[in-house]
């Protein structure tokens, strides 16, 4: 048996070479070209509505979002914009914004120039930009308005909108062929042509490659999987990942998990979003958090403090340490917007909140600070370990508050101003 054959002699695995390819900037922020991949997000506020929109972006923004995309589907909603940038600005916010136009986005950005001038991109679907004689000219309108104020732009194919007359001419082609593939095979290849004719148009108009983002978003994770490797092995365009329309709670988020993972790993994408349908009521931000721990648990980005805790078992009837696991954690979240200017690196800790004996001392020395709790049966005692080592052992009712306020004592000595190194922490515990 080869070393091919025989996986438990490979070498260790990792995600393949990023896919090279141009960069382009968004505002301030770099997207391909080998800079750290991106995690975006979109409002589901009416853009008319300034402060509202303001607002949610803020919140995005704090939890991570880089990149925010916003609704312009009317008079109202573009001379909104101009109002939400500043309204941004005034509150120290810069997060890059990004039009998400369709069908009059022409209209739009040439009667409304302020809006124009005030987000970093456009993003156009090249399936509802225009129809029959009208596509070609407003196309050519948007584009000729970005390279007028130095805008970048997304041209971002959709599964649900995709253009009808170049679907159509592909079907025709394909029955006429003496071996012609299925329907689903003509429409991926109707994506990935619709996404890649329309940059190759955008460049003859003048629209450098530096300035264009692709995309071509489906709803099945093996289509977009097969859509993304194909647009990745014919272009050099930066590329945003997405899975449309991925639904509400688990669902979507194993989806576009699995569909973005495989992706990733295989070097294909320079910025994500993660389209989660949010419960009734629910939190918008729940998106920019599941990308950015796909990308963290993956190993491509650190954004946050990674908290381990175990699963619970019959050893674990207490809930002494879920509670305490899931205190730590949303402390972390909700604190992170003040601790990334604070703290520089906190987000590289490793907090562990472990629930019995079995594997709780191991896990905990493995973090930077880490606790077991005792499980059923066990003498109610929960040991503390900062950098490997046993520093103190914790009892009563305080457990919890007491470990809290050690993980914060941490945070300040590790990585505040004149922190000292690790072995300095340890030794003050």
């Amino acid at each position: 048996m080869n070393k091919l054959e025989n996986p438990l002699q490979n070498d260790i695995a990792g995600p393949a070479p990023r896919h090279r390819t141009t960069q382009v900037m968004v505002g301030n922020v770099a997207v391909g070209g080998g800079a750290p991949i991106v995690v975006q997000s979109m409002t589901n506020t009416d853009t008319a509505d300034v402060q509202g929109t303001v607002d949610q972006i803020i919140r995005l923004a704090n939890t991570g979002s880089e990149l925010v995309r916003i609704t312009v589907d009317r008079e109202e909603a573009a001379a909104a914009v101009p109002h939400i940038r500043d309204g941004l600005r005034k509150r120290g916010v810069t997060v890059p914004l990004i039009g998400d136009f369709h069908y009059i986005g022409h209209k739009l950005l040439a009667e409304y120039p302020a809006c124009a001038e005030a987000l970093d991109k456009y993003r156009i679907n090249p399936g509802n930009v225009g129809f029959k004689d009208k596509r070609d000219s407003q196309f050519a309108d948007i584009v000729e308005i970005a390279i007028k104020n130095n805008k970048a732009v997304r041209i971002g194919a959709n599964w649900g909108s995709l253009d009808q007359e170049l679907l159509t001419k592909l079907m025709e082609e394909n029955a006429n062929s003496a071996t012609p593939r299925d329907a689903r095979a003509v429409t991926r290849e109707a994506m990935v042509q619709s996404a890649l004719l329309s940059a190759a148009r955008a460049e003859e108009i003048g629209l450098p490659k530096n300035k264009m983002v692709l995309s071509a978003k489906v709803s099945s994770v093996q289509d977009l999987i097969a859509v993304y490797q194909d647009l990745a092995s014919r272009s050099d365009y930066a590329i945003h990942l997405g899975l449309t329309e991925a639904g509400m709670g688990s669902k979507g988020i194993v989806a576009s998990a699995a569909a973005l993972g495989i992706l990733l790993q295989q070097g294909i994408g320079d910025t994500i979003r993660i389209s989660l349908t949010p419960e009734p009521g629910g939190d918008r931000t729940l998106e920019v958090q599941v990308a950015q721990e796909l990308l963290q648990t993956m190993g491509f980005r650190t954004f946050v403090p990674l908290v381990a805790a175990c699963p619970g078992c019959g050893r674990t009837t207490s809930t002494t340490f879920q509670e305490l696991a899931r205190s730590i954690q949303d402390f972390i979240r909700t604190e992170m917007p003040e601790w990334r200017s604070r703290y520089p690196g906190v987000e590289n800790l490793h907090v562990a909140v472990m629930g019995c004996i079995v594997n709780g001392p191991g896990e905990s020395k493995h973090a930077n600070i880490g606790i077991s709790l005792p499980g059923t049966g066990e003498t109610p005692a929960a040991p503390v370990f900062v950098d490997g080592q046993k520093v103190k052992t914790l009892r009563g009712p305080t457990i919890a508050t007491e470990f809290k306020a050690m993980v914060i004592d941490y945070i300040e000595k590790r990585y505040g101003q004149g922190a000292g190194s690790s072995e300095a922490v340890t030794a003050a515990e």
